[in-house]
């Protein structure tokens, strides 16, 4: 199986190991791809749900992946410590209202779903187990907005209950959805949404991705060696 790496940030793709000295062996729309491994591609496509769509329908249709696995950072919503994984399960698009002409929050029109499945998470769980890393499974909320402290986020929490909040996830898994192919994510927690030292948690980078840039390549080799 042709899998993909796809994060938004360059700090998340240069916590795989020898990132930062790969070269390039084409760029799309802006975009730089690399081969992470023989045979698993990687970007960092930018931050935001037009970035991530536009990089995801680049690997689907130019580079044919048949599995794209969304890495990098998230904003928690419960007590998990910061670096902890979370695997999604579902995944929903927090910033998408069409309520007023009778929709139900978060519906995405034209695929007409609110709650979008990633592939086969016990799998990827149980893939994860063998190489001795432990994720939560749980919901990824996705929106076109940096969560921190207040009444917004707190709607997200009680509408949508993730465990994560971040800005690409969805976007990816509704681009492989209109193209038949396997979405997986996986996101490290780097800060905590309701407290007060939220941003001096977003900037601790090195804590957030550690043990992400470890085990993400692993996992990416492990799902492309399945029929």
């Amino acid at each position: 199986m042709k899998v993909a790496l796809q994060f938004a940030m360059p700090f998340e793709f240069h916590a795989l190991p020898g990132a930062k000295d790969l070269p390039a062996f084409e760029t799309v729309s802006g975009v730089p791809f690399f081969e992470a491994a023989p045979g698993i591609l990687a970007c960092a496509g930018g931050v935001g749900k037009v970035n991530a769509a536009i990089t995801a329908e680049i690997l689907c249709r130019r580079f044919g992946a048949e599995l794209i696995l969304n890495a990098g950072v998230a904003g928690c919503c419960t007590d998990l410590s910061t670096g902890s994984l979370v695997l999604a399960d579902t995944l929903v698009q927090h910033d998408v209202d069409t309520t007023a002409v009778g929709d139900p929050v978060g519906l995405v029109s034209t695929v007409n779903v609110t709650e979008f499945p990633a592939w086969e998470p016990d799998t990827c769980l149980e893939l994860l187990k063998r190489q001795g890393a432990e994720a939560v499974k749980g919901r990824i909320a996705t929106g076109d907005w940096f969560a921190v402290k207040g009444r917004r986020a707190q709607w997200i929490v009680d509408t949508f209950h993730p465990l994560v909040v971040e800005m690409e996830a969805c976007a990816v898994a509704q681009t492989c959805l209109r193209n038949g192919v396997k979405f997986v994510a996986l996101k490290s927690v780097s800060d905590h949404l309701f407290s007060d030292r939220q941003q001096e948690e977003y900037f601790n980078f090195a804590q957030a991705i550690e043990g992400l840039g470890k085990i993400v390549l692993p996992l990416a080799q492990a799902l492309s060696a399945l029929k």
